[in-house]
């Protein structure tokens, strides 16, 4: 394998691997926020706005494995 397959492989397992955790998490971040306002819907805004928190620091995640993805394709 030549070095430029290779780093096609690493630049697409880096942000399919990336993104796949955080997909997963903010998936149940939604879910566990649902299931409480329909518990307890008084709390609706304060519930809201912690996953909302949830859901952008898990979303950075995603972030830091395209920032790896850019260079494993650009910068080597």
């Amino acid at each position: 394998m030549d070095v430029e397959g290779a780093r096609l492989i690493g630049a697409g397992l880096a942000i399919g691997l990336g993104a796949i955790g955080p997909g997963v998490g903010v998936g149940l971040i939604v879910k566990g926020a649902l299931e409480s306002i329909g518990r307890n819907p008084d709390a609706a805004g304060q519930i809201q706005t912690l996953m909302y928190i949830g859901a952008g620091l898990t979303e950075a995640i995603t972030i830091y494995a395209l920032v790896i993805t850019i260079l494993i394709l650009f910068a080597v």
